[in-house]
C-alpha cells in the first residue's frame, strides 16, 4: 500500500456543526444529556442558600467521566492515524481545555449553586465542550474515512492491473492480490458500518 497521504484542508465551522450519523448520536448522547439538563434549569432560581449541591457534583463527574473516556479513545485514533496527525492533536487538546473550563465554572457554581451568573459561566462551558468534541467526533470520522479511501485506492489499482495481465500465472499472482484486497476492503466497510 501506498503511504502517500491525500491533501485535504478542513473547514470546520463551529456553528454549522450537524451530527448525522447515529454513531456519533451515540457517542455524544451522555454529554448531550448532561448539558441539557444544566440548560432546562429554572431563569431565577430560589434565593435560599440550600448548601452545595450534590446533585451538580455527580452531574460534573459523570460529564469528566465521559469527556476523559473519549479522549482517551481519541488519543487511540490520533496515535494510529495516518492523516491529520496535527489536527486531531489540537482537536484534543482543545477538548482538554475546554473540560477544564467547565471544571472550573461548575465548581464555582456548586459553590454557590443560586447564582444566575455562575450557572450561566457553567452553561456556556458546557456547550463549548460540546462543540469542542464535536469536532473532535468529525475529525476522527475523516480520518477513518481517509483511511478507507486509500485502501479502495490499492483495490482499484489491483483491479486495473487484472486487466493488464499477459500470462496465466500472472493472472494468478494479481488475482490472488485482488482477493486480499477486496476482502481488506470489505473488512474495512463493516468495521465502518459497526
Amino acid at each position: 500500500m501506498s503511504t502517500k497521504v491525500p491533501n485535504i484542508k478542513l473547514k470546520i465551522d463551529p456553528r454549522d456543526l450537524q451530527i448525522q450519523t447515529f454513531t456519533v448520536e451515540k457517542l455524544l448522547e451522555p454529554l448531550i444529556i448532561q448539558v441539557t439538563t444544566l440548560v432546562n434549569c429554572p431563569e431565577n432560581p430560589s434565593g435560599k442558600k440550600k448548601g452545595r449541591s450534590k446533585r451538580a457534583r455527580v452531574l460534573l463527574a459523570s460529564v469528566e467521566e465521559a469527556t476523559w473516556n473519549l479522549l482517551d479513545k481519541g488519543e487511540k485514533i490520533a496515535k494510529e492515524a495516518a492523516v491529520f496527525k496535527e489536527e486531531l492533536h489540537a482537536a484534543l487538546a482543545d477538548v482538554r481545555k475546554e473540560s477544564q473550563a467547565l471544571k472550573a465554572s461548575a465548581e464555582a457554581f456548586t459553590s454557590d449553586p443560586c447564582s444566575l451568573p455562575r450557572r450561566q459561566a457553567v452553561v456556556q462551558a458546557a456547550r463549548s465542550l460540546l462543540a469542542a468534541v464535536t469536532r473532535l467526533l468529525i475529525l476522527a470520522d475523516v480520518v477513518d474515512v481517509a483511511h478507507l479511501l486509500q485502501h479502495l485506492t490499492v483495490f482499484q489499482r489491483t483491479f486495473e492491473s487484472l486487466r493488464n495481465v499477459s500470462s496465466k500465472s500472472e493472472l494468478q499472482k494479481t488475482y490472488q492480490k485482488f482477493r486480499k484486497d477486496l476482502e481488506n476492503l470489505d473488512y474495512l466497510a463493516y468495521k465502518r458500518q459497526q
